[in-house]
């Protein structure tokens, strides 16, 4: 594997999932999916497991793929209900719903954090002429961008509201990625992909990104085959920078 850099000589653009790679927020969701699965869970099989089952079933994935991913792993299956079920309803919904009321009413009370590392890189980056884009597959991913004070770091966001808009597919399906991509008028080869979860670091591969960095905080061995790995952001280097186009 090459070493941590971000070379701007071949790299126009960096695209970030801001979820855990840019706002503290991967902590909050797991602990809420962990609240309302042990609940629905409680007498049928084993709770809910943070470290496993969130990284393998839910992180980064929308927040229903996430319901119907992690319960298939556990050979459930469950009526999809609809959007206006009470939050905790047996349904698809139902405990999505109960998730996002949660982890909402967690961000209202406590607000979101930026890691410095992260704040750090996009300013360098910016510096050096570098775009940016944050991507998040919330429905919230704007509101909490906002939220950690980071949204004039991005020149293009695009999250949850924007894939509902437009039909997007999910991660590990790279839509998301290449929308961002499309926004910033550069090829995906062009562009760097930054990822801490594995849905979405199957994606940057999926979508023929010219580098795909991923971010094993809690060195869980699930990124391999990617053009770095690091524990944190501050391990990356940036060299060279951006030439402005000439006519």
């Amino acid at each position: 594997m090459s070493d941590p850099v971000i070379d701007l000589t071949a790299i126009g653009a960096v695209v970030f999932d801001t979820d855990g790679v840019v706002t503290d927020t991967a902590r909050g969701h797991a602990a809420a999916w962990k609240h309302v699965f042990d609940a629905f869970l409680r007498g049928r099989c084993e709770p809910f497991d943070i470290r496993g089952d969130y990284l393998r079933h839910v992180d980064g994935r929308p927040r229903l793929d996430g319901v119907r991913t992690f319960l298939a792993s556990r050979g459930i299956t469950l009526p999809e209900g609809a959007a206006d079920d009470p939050p905790g309803a047996p349904t698809v919904h139902g405990l999505g719903l109960a998730k996002d009321q949660l982890f909402l009413a967690e961000v209202d009370k406590y607000g979101v954090a930026a890691f410095p590392a992260a704040v750090a890189l996009l300013h360098e980056l910016r510096r050096r002429g570098a775009r940016t884009a944050g991507v998040s597959a919330s429905l919230h991913g704007r509101r909490l961008v906002g939220a950690a004070g980071v949204t004039h770091l991005f020149d293009v966001l695009v999250d949850g509201s924007d894939a509902a808009l437009m039909n997007l597919p999910g991660k590990p399906d790279p839509a998301l990625f290449l929308e961002a991509v499309r926004r910033l008028a550069l090829p995906a080869v062009r562009a760097a992909v930054v990822e801490t979860a594995l849905p979405g670091i199957e994606a940057a591969r999926r979508g023929g990104f010219g580098l795909v960095v991923a971010v094993d905080r809690d060195d869980s061995g699930l990124a391999r085959d990617v053009g770095a790995v690091v524990a944190d952001l501050g391990e990356l280097t940036v060299r060279g920078r951006v030439l402005p186009l000439t006519s």
